[in-house]
């Protein structure tokens, strides 16, 4: 079932298109990632079903009911911040029960849910700490805690892991996931980084300019990107001119690199986009390429080498127990069909 379902929502500030004809749903249970660079309308999607704006166009609805006219603080969701926006005056518990507060919760009720929420962060003992006191890692639990704390029916989170150094963010993030599904928690998450989407979404919803560019699961936005714009937000740079055409019968997609059987799309021209994990070392495949070694660093298990080829220069992550040529020498490549992907013009 549906939870929340927006449905052709679009809005304008001081004439400028934020959000055009935005659709989505998330289901009951789910976590659905809202990705993208800064200033796509992440945030402002993220308003807008909070109730913060009106949409100028569209409707929002939860579990089957519009949101509009609805005011925030009657919606019953959640919001955590990338700041945090933890109060410095208050310790630990006292953060935690805000909220509780605000919505008339017995002191019982609100001793036992704190009490509950931090085993569930794994802060058990940290009530009466002082939040200024506390590590990066630990102040993301007590606000995810705060956040959990009145049990939103809808959980909203910003950016949550931005400030946070890579491994950290990383940890997180399962973290949180594994917290979320624990609690069967309906949650939205705002985020710029693919790798943290992917960690803690069931569904990705990657946008640009206000629009919907794809949706789909983290392995289906990551193995059939729907544009060049989504494969080169999730950090694929091979991309080359290709054109589909029939030659005796059979098509052929024919790049500045070479040619290969492509039969699965009609004529025409496009780009073509070459998957850096798909190529082997001297290995069978649909393609060969050869090109001049211009750098190799190592990665563990995989190391990035890139290649000048004419013109081009093409970047793939090849594992370091294949022999790779060095700096300056040649590298044959043989790169199989499901590594290539064809974008119409």
């Amino acid at each position: 079932m549906d939870a929340l379902v927006l449905h052709s929502v679009s809005i304008s500030f001081e004439n400028k298109r934020v959000l055009e004809n935005v659709s989505f749903s998330v289901g009951l249970g789910e976590i659905v990632a809202l990705l993208g660079p800064s200033g796509c309308g992440k945030s402002t999607t993220l308003a807008i079903i909070a109730g913060l704006f009106e949409p100028d166009q569209g409707e929002v609805y939860w579990k089957g009911h519009s949101l509009r006219g609805t005011p925030s603080h009657q919606r019953n969701f959640g919001l955590m911040f990338q700041d945090l926006a933890l109060f410095p005056h208050l310790n630990v518990f006292e953060n935690i029960a805000f909220g509780l507060r605000v919505r008339n919760f017995s002191p019982h009720q609100i001793q036992q849910r704190v009490k509950e929420m931090l085993e569930l962060v794994n802060l058990t003992g940290f009530e009466g700490r002082d939040v200024t006191s506390l590590s990066g890692g630990e102040m993301q639990r007590v606000a995810l805690a705060r956040a959990l704390a009145p049990q939103p029916e809808l959980l909203m989170l910003d950016e949550p892991l931005a400030s946070l150094d890579r491994t950290l963010r990383d940890r997180l993030a399962l973290e949180l996931r594994q917290i979320l599904r624990h609690m069967n928690q309906t949650a939205i998450y705002v985020t710029h980084d693919q790798e943290e989407a992917f960690m803690v979404a069931d569904r990705v919803i990657v946008m640009d300019k206000g629009r919907i560019e794809q949706i789909g699961t983290p392995q289906e936005i990551y193995h059939q990107p729907a544009s060049p714009f989504v494969a080169r937000f999730l950090g694929m740079k091979n991309f080359v001119a290709g054109e589909i055409i029939r030659d005796k019968g059979e098509r052929w997609l024919i790049m500045p690199i070479g040619r290969m059987p492509y039969p699965s799309e009609p004529e025409g021209k496009g780009i073509v986009l070459i998957r850096p994990e798909g190529a082997r070392v001297n290995g069978k495949g649909d393609l060969r390429i050869e090109g001049r070694v211009l750098q190799k660093v190592f990665r563990g298990v995989n190391c990035l080498v890139e290649i000048q080829w004419g013109e081009q220069r093409l970047s793939f992550s090849i594992p370091c127990s294949e022999k790779i040529p060095k700096e300056g020498e040649v590298l044959s490549l043989a790169i199989p069909a499901q590594a290539i992907h064809f974008f119409r013009d």
